[in-house]
């Protein structure tokens, strides 16, 4: 309370305030600034009114509930105590005294005070002490001055009565017989006895004088045991909090706190991310991974993509899932291959049109039959001046055979659906005439609508050699690639494996590797 008192520390706001505002005050001025801000005075005063009700803010505890003295020196030391740190400078005596406050300078004075307060505390302690000692010295000097004068006294009477004894005290022993001459010895106090018991209190009482002259004499020479070696500075820099650490630590539980978040995430995740998982879950292969491509069309790539970078790890992998499937050779029993997805902007469309592509470019003619009007194909093949499409003999709508078009860029022939007229290519009868119609064609490649647009368009599936469901890495529900799968299943259509687009996983780096180790 020294250090408080001397530098009124209680009635300062800066002292007060040395942790800095509370998580309550904060928040409270963050509201009044987005409020002020927005000017949202009237629309959210409820909200500012219930907070002001709920949080402790210290404006209106110090208006409503103001403290009493006690309480403000016990706050006041509470703070002081938790500011103060005092700490030995390794194994020597000296001692290093801090203060933590929001205010430099406030720190450096109250440390210095407390310097001063501890040395003159010591000082105040020595003197109180030789104070005691030196009233205790007054009363001694007093009783054992009393009692030599009182001793002196007496010598000085026994000596006056020119007597040899004085209080004589002769009592003879009866009942033994003796004669007069052999009586008891009798008890008396001698002159000697006397002076001797004098002699004893003068020399106490001059041994206390000396004491006492010597305490006197010392108290005005009365030093502390400690000094002050270095008066405290301001800092110049702010010792708590330290940043580097913090940032450490911060950028520490960040890092596992984004692994941790990262591996419940994973375990949570239910979308497609790998081919062990769609044979675990599915049962299916995964017969193809296609990486993604920048470029606008989601970043996945262009409709002629291989033709435009053939060396790139997309065309590579591509001319992969073409070997696998054994579209190159065109093989009798997969002739006929439908493509059909989960949901829109799987990647059908550029996966259907850069097939056919790479099926046109090694001379084995193909057909795209387009059965999905809301696909890419549809909406850009044909409005697109990078394509040249030649118009053949279009003939009468009802011959749906005469609507094929040749797309010479990419080197295949088109054939896109009618949902308007009686030739809907989603009716199975409609397709099945279609495609003993096209039997000339190697390969046909037909986009199935989306299982998200309905299941009418599976309907055609068992008409084809095989169906192949193309999936979106890390976007496509796992649960509904099952349903999808499993309604193929169930209309005894021929679900040749999953293609994943868009693939980020380590396990599309072996098709990455050989794209690159391709001769050029």
């Amino acid at each position: 309370m020294m250090v408080i008192d001397d530098l009124g520390l209680m009635d300062n706001p800066t002292f007060r305030d040395m942790h800095g505002p509370t998580i309550g005050e904060r928040f409270r001025r963050a509201w009044m600034s987005v409020v002020e801000a927005g000017g949202l005075d009237t629309s959210y005063a409820a909200l500012t009114n219930f907070f002001q009700r709920a949080l402790p803010w210290p404006d209106r505890i110090e208006t409503n509930s103001p403290q009493l003295e006690s309480e403000r020196r016990r706050s006041a030391v509470e703070i002081f105590n938790d500011g103060l740190d005092v700490q030995r400078v390794g194994v020597s005596y000296a001692i290093d005294i801090s203060f933590q406050s929001l205010d430099p300078a406030l720190a450096a004075r109250v440390a210095n005070a407390t310097a001063e307060a501890f040395v003159r505390e010591q000082v105040q302690t020595t003197t109180k002490a030789a104070g005691e000692g030196i009233a205790w010295l007054e009363r001694r000097m007093r009783e054992v001055g009393d009692q030599m004068n009182r001793a002196t006294r007496v010598v000085q009477q026994f000596r006056a009565k020119h007597d040899y004894s004085i209080g004589q005290d002769e009592t003879p022993i009866e009942g033994q017989g003796l004669a007069p001459s052999e009586e008891q010895p009798t008890r008396q106090t001698t002159l000697e006895q006397l002076e001797v018991t004098a002699d004893t209190y003068r020399k106490m009482y001059e041994s206390l004088l000396g004491a006492y002259t010597n305490s006197v004499d010392q108290q005005l020479y009365l030093i502390a045991n400690a000094r002050v070696i270095t008066s405290a500075t301001s800092p110049k820099k702010a010792s708590r909090p330290r940043k580097t650490l913090i940032l450490a630590f911060g950028a520490l539980a960040g890092l596992v706190a984004g692994i941790g978040f990262a591996v419940v995430r994973r375990g949570l995740d239910r979308n497609v991310r790998t081919p062990h998982q769609i044979r675990r879950e599915l049962g299916l292969a995964c017969i193809g991974e296609l990486p993604p491509v920048s470029f606008r069309r989601g970043g996945f790539g262009r409709l002629d993509e291989v033709l435009r970078n053939p060396d790139s790890s997309f065309s590579g992998s591509l001319r992969s899932f073409k070997a696998i499937m054994g579209l190159a050779g065109a093989t009798p029993s997969r002739r006929r291959i439908g493509i059909t997805s989960v949901s829109p902007g799987d990647g059908k469309s550029t996966v259907v049109s850069n097939l056919a592509a790479l099926c046109g470019v090694s001379g084995t003619t193909t057909l795209v039959i387009n059965a999905d009007h809301k696909s890419a194909l549809a909406n850009e093949l044909l409005l697109s001046s990078d394509f040249n499409v030649i118009d053949g003999d279009s003939g009468s709508p009802k011959d749906i055979g005469k609507q094929i078009r040749f797309i010479e860029k990419t080197s295949f022939y088109y054939l896109k659906n009618d949902v308007s007229n009686s030739t809907n290519l989603l009716v199975p009868d409609n397709m099945e005439k279609l495609l003993s119609d096209v039997d000339a064609y190697s390969v046909v490649i037909v986009e199935l609508p989306s299982f998200s647009s309905g299941a009418e368009g599976l309907a055609l599936c068992p008409l084809l050699d095989g169906v192949i469901v193309v999936a979106q890495w890390g976007v496509t529900p796992l649960d509904q690639l099952e349903d999808l799968t499993q309604t193929l299943k169930n209309t005894n259509s021929s679900v040749l494996g999953v293609l994943m687009t868009r693939v980020r996983s380590v396990s599309a780096h072996r098709y990455r590797k050989r794209a690159g180790q391709a001769p050029r």
